[in-house]
């Protein structure tokens, strides 16, 4: 194996691992809490966690074997259902993004009819929607045999062997592409900036009773004022950096991979494996920035991770002090002697 080849396998191990631990978190969270569980966007997040958590386990060891090997490292019957997994759970995973933001902009816009608009009835359809969406483009692309191990990737995936479907299989990988990440992206896009829309709206109203509140108090302390029109570009800021990382994010990690499909559909552009393998990678890290960027930095998380922490470590001082008292018990002498 080359440097780069050994450097490849290692973004891959570390991705799996950090993958497989903070999507674990994020289910412990939702397991623990109730308040959690209550939430309809809850639902959202327990379903990307879990298109996370299989891709983990299945799409990314396949791949690390491909890189050591430089070969279809199973055989094509496993090939076939890694290819078929690693399909469905990367539009899943597109489509939950885009619920999530529909979720947000709801809230948002909408925020006195959004319990009657958004119920986990009305999340669980969405769900159903996206499974279904998800899984047939697999179910074309098995039935027509185009799953299979691609060696640009090192990795099973959507493949193309028979030169004679070459125009029907460049259709449907546009077609895809097109249904699955646009799609999710034009969504996120959409509603995000009137969720950054209306956040700035409520920003300019705080601000001027701010300043208004600035202006009457005259005898109000320099450094008081000073922190609160550093407040003020805070909360300018803070919309703005939310919805920059959902959709950064969402870009940044999916938009190389996607293009360099696209791409590799025309046979005049060269493609190295080395690129290759990097854009499948940066597709992978959606599922380690997944858990931070939608759950673990969140407020709600951060306070439910505390309490697991908290009453684990309580747990094991109660435990310390019964063993002490136990061996304090059977060091004492009889009370008859």
């Amino acid at each position: 194996m080359s440097i780069w080849e050994l450097l490849l396998a290692f973004v891959v191990v570390v991705l799996m691992l950090v993958a497989l631990l903070a999507n674990v978190l994020v289910l412990m969270c939702f397991l623990y809490s109730s308040d959690i569980r209550k939430q309809v966007p809850g639902l959202f997040i327990l379903n990307l966690t879990f298109c996370n958590l299989l891709m983990a386990v299945s799409s990314m060891p396949l791949t690390l074997a491909g890189i050591i090997y430089k070969s279809q490292p199973a055989g094509d019957q496993v090939c076939h259902v890694v290819g078929f997994l690693e399909t469905f759970l990367t539009t899943n995973s597109m489509l939950s993004m885009a619920a999530l933001s529909i979720d947000r902009w709801i809230a948002v816009v909408f925020p006195l009819s959004y319990h009657s608009k958004m119920r986990y009835r009305d999340a669980a359809l969405i769900l159903s929607y996206t499974w279904l969406h998800s899984a047939s483009f697999p179910i074309v692309a098995a039935s027509l045999s185009w799953v299979g191990f691609h060696h640009l990737y090192a990795s099973c995936t959507l493949y193309n062997k028979r030169p004679e479907d070459r125009t029907q299989f460049v259709i449907f990988t546009g077609v895809f592409h097109a249904l699955s990440f646009l799609l999710s992206l034009v969504v996120l896009c959409f509603t995000y900036l009137k969720v950054l829309k209306v956040a700035r709206f409520h920003c300019k109203r705080i601000d001027v009773i701010t300043m208004q509140t600035l202006v009457l108090l005259v005898d109000i302390h320099p450094s008081v004022r000073e922190r609160c029109l550093e407040e003020q570009r805070r909360r300018r800021q803070r919309a703005t950096k939310k919805i920059s990382t959902f959709i950064g994010t969402f870009i940044l990690c999916f938009a190389p991979y996607v293009i360099t499909r696209l791409v590799e559909l025309s046979s005049v552009v060269h493609i190295s494996a080395h690129w290759g393998i990097i854009s499948k990678c940066l597709a992978y890290s959606k599922a380690v920035s997944d858990p931070f960027v939608y759950s673990l930095l969140r407020h709600q998380y951060k306070k439910t991770w505390k309490d697991i922490i908290n009453k684990i470590l309580k747990r094991s001082s109660i435990n310390s002090s019964a063993l002490a008292g136990e061996s304090h018990n059977r060091n004492l002498p009889p009370l008859n002697e």
